[in-house]
């Protein structure tokens, strides 16, 4: 028997999935989300909803693992919320492009704002391992100042993390990453 799709409801920016069985399959399917009031799950046995933000939402309807409505209960498509992430986001589209290259690449990819960052990328998943890059999308015309680089490189390896800068190019369809390690002379 096919399993049925999940179903979240957005508020806001968020996308809250409440049946407890599909949060715990999303989460061990590819620790999507966060199981509400728990920071750092520590298996996949929780009985909360699970909070999606926007990009990993979008990322899961546009995979037809998810279905999503909104406030009201009407069903949202991908063109629909796409328009919820373009608003939320700067450059949606660039971020989404890195996103997905990563998660199909087999990383699991979360928010990266706490390390000043778009994403904390993990080779495993968060309680497995610590995330081991995190990752700044820039469009392949932007310009980066070499103070910027060194605070980002500083923060990174305070954190014990490499920095990497993640250009999509629109016309290749692809993603250039640049990875930074940093090291005393």
């Amino acid at each position: 028997m096919p399993r049925h799709r999940a179903r979240g409801r957005l508020f806001e920016n968020r996308i809250v999935v409440w049946d407890i069985e599909a949060s715990r399959r999303l989460f061990k399917d590819g620790y999507y989300g966060k199981p509400l009031g728990i920071p750092k799950p520590k298996d996949f046995e929780f009985n909360e909803p699970l909070i999606l933000d926007l990009m990993e939402g979008y990322y899961l309807l546009t995979r037809k693992v998810i279905e999503v409505e909104d406030h009201a209960g009407h069903e949202l498509g991908p063109k629909e919320l796409g328009k919820v992430c373009e608003d939320s986001y700067t450059e949606f589209a660039e971020k989404f492009a890195v996103y997905r290259k990563l998660r199909e690449a087999g990383y699991v990819v979360t928010p990266g704002i706490k390390f000043g960052s778009d994403f904390a990328v993990y080779e495993h998943g968060p309680g497995i391992d610590h995330a081991p890059y995190i990752v700044q999308v820039m469009p392949p015309k932007s310009s980066m100042t070499a103070t910027s680089m060194v605070r980002a490189g500083r923060l990174a390896t305070t954190v014990r993390k490499q920095f990497i800068i993640a250009m999509p190019d629109r016309e290749k369809k692809g993603v250039e990453f640049l990875r930074f390690d940093w090291w005393r002379a």
